[in-house]
């Protein structure tokens, strides 16, 4: 069969489909195991370590936003690369970059979604964390309508467990609002290496609305839609995340929280006194969802380096009954699995973060030199920027990665 009668990727996704998707990826894949490890190196400062993610994360949005009129197709990362900065290696450099971001990152979420699990089912983590890693795999491999449908669902319920933890929040704790100076820090320099530090966690939390550039061909008026989903993905997720992270920290100690394996399910108990039944099963869809989701978007990534020929050709292949690309997916579940069984939630995180940040740092790159080459897109109907928008999307990516690793 040649490429040109192979079955091709469905265009079938519009807005509240690519938003839903975004949201899943980002929300699931964030703040439902990340409280407690952000609360640990920030402490009540730990909201404005989100605050400084997301406006590091905006300015780089926004050079995806753009890139996905330019180039609407999988792979999206090492297509953008490859236009801008002309170079083949660094384009596939990229694309491994970004598999290795979903491999990482739906690692670091099974692994937390198992700890929810646990609470409920006190099997070894091992055990937990494969049945997750397999089963989410083959939700994947379903179909990309029927898949994000599934995860679309599963994103608004626990949206929806965030909401209840907030009203909690602001209902049982009449401080919330008054104890809100707490959260700016001093002149201290140790406190300020600790938001960095809980920043760099917070970059994993926000990790997802670049994923939406994966789905390109999948997307219907991909540079109208896209560009919305994105920002719309950045601005929710946002307000969620500073506000259930307050919420957390007025309602459990500090140091109590960044012990939890489940640290929503604590704080939902000691705001309400109610069991930790209801929200550790929303936790439970929060994270099985972001596995899902990081699936989709890694097996992309991989069919499209394969149809770029930087990737095996079998990788390009597509299945005729569920025109999903499932060799690729199937690749990137074996390796999550071997990659969420041996490497611990915080440890997978960091990684995810800074595997993220050269990837945009090289994608926002890639934007300023197209942008000095050629200003106007060729395209009308493409979302555009002014160049000094990737410009300092990546020097913040910078300074994030660098306040990780010092």
């Amino acid at each position: 069969m040649s490429q040109s009668e192979m079955p091709r990727l469905k265009r079938a996704l519009g807005l509240w489909s690519a938003l839903l998707y975004g949201l899943g990826v980002t929300v699931g894949a964030g703040i439902y195991v990340l409280v407690g490890p952000a609360a640990g190196r920030a402490g009540m400062h730990a909201p404005l370590a989100f605050v400084l993610a997301a406006t590091a994360m905006g300015f780089t949005g926004a050079a995806f936003a753009e890139f996905v009129g330019r180039f609407p197709v999988a792979a999206g990362e090492a297509a953008y690369v490859r236009a801008g900065l002309k170079s083949r290696l660094l384009s596939t450099i990229v694309g491994y970059l970004v598999i290795a971001t979903g491999v990482v990152s739906a690692a670091a979420v099974a692994v937390g979604s198992a700890g929810y699990i646990a609470l409920f089912l006190p099997w070894h983590s091992v055990v937990l964390i494969l049945i997750v890693v397999i089963a989410m795999g083959a939700v994947s491999i379903w179909g990309i309508q029927e898949s994000v449908a599934f995860a679309g669902i599963m994103t608004l319920i626990e949206v929806g467990g965030l909401m209840i933890l907030i009203g909690a929040g602001f209902l049982n704790e009449p401080d919330v609002f008054r104890r809100l100076p707490e959260a700016v820090p001093g002149t201290d320099l140790a406190v300020w290496s600790g938001v960095f530090s809980a920043s760099l966690l917070a970059v994993f939390a926000f990790t997802g609305f670049e994923n939406l550039a994966n789905i390109a061909e999948e997307v219907k008026k991909p540079e109208r839609v896209l560009p919305q989903a994105i920002f719309l993905t950045l601005a929710i997720t946002t307000v969620l995340y500073v506000l259930v992270v307050w919420v957390a920290l007025i309602a459990v100690p500090q140091a109590e929280l960044a012990a939890s394996k489940a640290p929503l399910s604590l704080v939902f108990e000691r705001q309400t006194g109610l069991s930790h039944t209801t929200i550790s099963l929303i936790a439970i869809v929060a994270t099985l969802n972001g596995v899902i989701v990081q699936f989709i978007m890694a097996g992309r990534v991989l069919y499209g380096l394969g149809c770029q020929g930087d990737a095996p050709g079998l990788f390009r292949s597509i299945n005729a009954v569920t025109r999903t690309p499932v060799v690729a997916t199937l690749a990137v579940v074996m390796l999550t699995g071997v990659m969420a069984t041996a490497l611990p939630l915080e440890q997978l995180a960091d990684l995810t973060a800074q595997i993220t940040l050269i990837t945009f740092i090289l994608v926002d790159l890639a934007l300023v030199v197209i942008k000095l080459r050629e200003p106007v897109p060729v395209s009308d109907g493409v979302f555009v920027v002014p160049i000094w928008v990737p410009s300092v999307g990546a020097v913040l990516a910078v300074a994030l990665l660098f306040s990780g690793w010092g």
